[in-house]
């Protein structure tokens, strides 16, 4: 069986034991609470990891690209929220994946969308489901709950032929700026809030409201409260990463995914690692910048995961990883020596793993116990 310390660096490996315990903390949060999971599939972008889920979080899935869609789709989850906006262009893989059997909604927040997606639809014989995204925290797209833009685009897709509203969907994305619990748990609330009020008014405008959807990995695990709610999309918890621990989403420990990299080259002067894992392998994602602890592009550990805590990677090129250590710290730099093997935990899971093609899966953190691939690109 292949080892890790054989793989051929800079790579991605993934904690399966780890991966499936946190599956299973929000899965059993969200029962507690009463609410259906949307998982969400930007993260792991693979189906392997989606199979993971209990069997009837399996049978939908959340994407923010059309190429998941379709990857989704060709590995038989029918039921697909694209939960980005919708634009012209998109228009014909949508046809294409509604026609081949996909049951699909999109989102949008504008009767200028309302008008292209309506007129493609009636051209081309087409009904399309359509959720209305809610702007809950002021981070993002969307409308206010308590805009009369809402009931404008309300109104134009009562009126639009090839178009069918179902609800809403918003997201709190105002979640990664909380610094404490309590914020977090208000930030749940106030998104649980503008969903259901924005609800109620198409409610009142003669809309049926199927779907109330909300979602966020902080929220999702801080949420006290769902009542009203329909669905929780969230992605990022399947994996977490070094966001999610400092804003204390989960612990470090929790954290599935690793960058794998190779030390080549070694600056005792300046107490300074180069590896093989640049921006290309750990992407630019610097997420924990405004956090307490500043991880730069990743903390390090060691190849039996033991995290350095006296280095970081402190620059990156486009090939090569800059890791800095402390110069109290000497002794550990000593023992690092070219060849050596070490782990970088990311940022962010999402935009780390985008560099990348396939997971290599360890149960035990040695050996490798499956490859399974991801699909990339839009």
């Amino acid at each position: 069986m292949l080892k890790i310390k054989e793989l051929e660096t800079p790579c991605l490996v993934l904690n399966r034991s780890k991966v499936q315990r946190n599956i299973t903390t929000i899965e059993q949060r969200l029962a507690r609470l009463g609410a259906s999971l949307r998982p969400h599939g930007k993260t792991a972008k693979c189906i392997d990891v989606i199979r993971m889920l209990a069997p009837q979080h399996q049978k939908r899935i959340t994407v923010s690209t059309l190429k998941e869609a379709e990857y989704f789709f060709s590995h038989d989850i029918t039921d697909i929220l694209l939960a980005v906006g919708i634009t012209p262009s998109k228009l014909p893989r949508l046809k294409n994946l509604i026609e081949q059997g996909a049951q699909l909604t999109i989102i949008l927040d504008s009767i200028e969308q309302v008008v292209f997606v309506s007129q493609y639809a009636a051209q081309h014989d087409l009904n399309i489901k359509v959720l209305i995204e809610i702007d809950c925290d002021g981070e993002r797209a969307g409308i206010p709950w308590d805009d009369d833009q809402l009931l404008a685009v309300g109104r134009a897709l009562i009126a639009a032929p090839g178009v069918t509203p179902i609800g809403i969907m918003t997201h709190a994305g105002g979640s990664y700026h909380c610094k404490t619990p309590e914020q977090m748990i208000q930030m749940a609330e106030q998104e649980r809030t503008a969903a259901v009020k924005s609800a109620q008014r198409l409610t009142d405008l003669g809309i049926h409201t199927e779907v109330i959807s909300v979602g966020s990995t902080p929220t999702a695990l801080f949420a006290e409260n769902l009542e009203g709610i329909t669905e929780v999309r969230a992605g990022v918890f399947m994996f977490n990463d070094l966001v999610m621990a400092g804003l204390g989403v989960c612990h470090f420990d929790d954290i599935a995914l690793t960058v794998l990299t190779s030390v080549m080259g070694r600056h005792t002067a300046k107490q300074r690692l180069l590896v093989d894992a640049g921006w290309m392998a750990l992407s630019r994602d610097r997420g924990t910048a405004s956090q307490l602890v500043d991880y730069h592009y990743g903390a390090v550990a060691d190849e039996h995961y033991n995290q350095i805590r006296c280095l970081s990677v402190n620059s990156t090129n486009q090939e090569h990883g800059i890791i800095e250590c402390q110069s109290q710290q000497a002794s550990q730099f000593r023992l690092l020596f070219v060849g050596t093997l070490l782990h970088v935990f990311p940022n962010h899971a999402c935009a780390t793993a985008a560099m990348h093609d396939r997971y290599y899966v360890t149960d035990d953190g040695v050996t490798i116990s499956d490859v399974w691939h991801r699909v990339n690109g839009w």
